[in-house]
């Protein structure tokens, strides 16, 4: 009885598996940009599933490259510094003193954590910021409101993006990760950058197969606040007529799968990271779980 009983309950998970092979042999040596973000940063669950599915990537033949920010962890930082959280067209207004902390949170803390989960599976993760090799330059971002450029402080835009490292890191068998900090093209300081829009431009210059933004949302909604329906694949075009209706916190998001998909990077996603294992979900399951940005291109190959 005990054999027969252990046949039914490896079959399902043989056959789970199998459903996964044509998506190895599809993924296998491409590099994957993931942006840790949202709940599963905070959720102590959350974030040793997200460790479980990164490695899981690496053992599998892919590439994983982790980006992360950590608005919540610099917003209790500020607060404990006694320095008062401000934002300005979506962005964390970021004076020198606040920058000391950003700086400090995202290298000392927030990257520490998620290369220690990382390497409990293994001497794998290899943590640096965008400072180290001239991985990110960024120059000073002054955004405008109400047609008035605006001074945010130590907010970046980003300008260059040197691959050396982090490609070493890779060539090495590593899962680098990379802190949305930059270093200045100018004047010997660095800056804050958005974490999402770092991802994106990582993703694009690695030449990545893949870049997937964690949220905390499904995806894309189809007509939001009216439906809960996602969008569950899009093209470039389509995606940049429904930027101007985006709720803020989603456009440096979706901003940034349009910019990897213009730019090389063969399929950007949004995924729900408050799902356990959604990473592993997404790659290897037909089904796949959140929004999927591909290039205009791909769409005319389709109908075809």
């Amino acid at each position: 009885m005990s054999n027969v009983t252990r046949k039914h309950t490896a079959l399902p998970k043989a056959q789970i598996l199998i459903e996964a092979l044509p998506w190895l042999t599809r993924h296998r040596g491409k590099t994957v940009v993931v942006k840790f973000g949202g709940n599963a940063m905070i959720d102590a669950e959350l974030k040793a599933a997200f460790a479980q599915d990164i490695v899981f990537l690496h053992h599998a033949g892919l590439k994983p490259v982790v980006v992360h920010g950590g608005g919540p962890q610099i917003s209790a930082a500020l607060d404990r510094h006694g320095i008062v959280s401000e934002f300005k067209a979506g962005l964390r207004v970021t004076t020198e003193d606040a920058m000391d902390v950003v700086r400090m949170v995202l290298a000392g803390q927030v990257q520490r954590e998620l290369v220690g989960l990382l390497n409990e599976h293994g001497p794998l993760a290899v943590g640096l910021t965008g400072e180290d090799a001239h991985t990110i330059t960024a120059t000073k971002h002054q955004p405008t409101i109400d047609g008035q450029l605006v001074d945010i402080g130590r907010v970046g835009e980003i300008t260059a993006i040197d691959t050396g490292a982090i490609e070493a890191l890779l060539a090495d068998g590593r899962i680098p990760v990379v802190s949305s900090i930059a270093r200045s093209q100018d004047d010997g300081h660095v800056y804050n950058v958005n974490a999402d829009t770092a991802a994106a431009a990582l993703a694009a210059a690695l030449g990545a197969e893949t870049l997937m933004v964690l949220t905390d949302v499904e995806g894309l909604y189809e007509d939001w606040p009216n439906s809960d329906e996602v969008i569950s694949r899009l093209t470039a075009s389509q995606l940049e007529k429904l930027l101007p209706e985006l709720a803020s916190g989603m456009v440096p998001k979706m901003e940034g799968c349009l910019h990897a998909v213009r730019n090389g990077v063969t399929t950007a996603r949004v995924i729900d990271g408050r799902v356990q294992h959604s990473i592993l979900l997404e790659i290897f399951t037909d089904e796949g779980i959140g929004t999927m940005v591909v290039p205009d291109d791909e769409e005319a190959g389709d109908a075809a």
